[in-house]
């Protein structure tokens, strides 16, 4: 089976709770991204997205290990998970757009 739906899940200020999306699509393929608040909202969204099909999940680098482990078991095992990571040569840029 190839893959046919992914879906990416972003944290953002402003965002809803109940997830903002947006939807690429071509007649083989559709990639659903969701925009939440925070991690914490994301639990209800992944599960939502598992429901509708989506064969895999991708999340923004913000979730973390903890938050995406949460993921993980929120979704179950029919669902991979994986989040985005940055290496060490962008720790330095990464600081200062989340620097208070």
């Amino acid at each position: 089976m190839a893959l046919s739906k992914f879906g990416f899940i972003v944290t953002g200020a402003g965002f809803e709770p109940a997830g903002k999306r947006v939807v690429l699509s071509s007649e083989a393929f559709e990639m659903i991204a969701v925009g939440v608040p925070a991690p914490a909202d994301a639990l209800v969204v992944a599960r939502q997205l598992a429901s509708e099909g989506v064969q895999l999940l991708e999340l923004c680098g913000g979730f973390g290990p903890v938050w995406t482990a949460k993921v993980i078991e929120a979704v179950g095992p029919g669902v991979p998970v994986g989040s985005v990571g940055y290496g060490p040569e962008s720790i330095d840029v990464m600081h200062a757009l989340f620097k208070a």
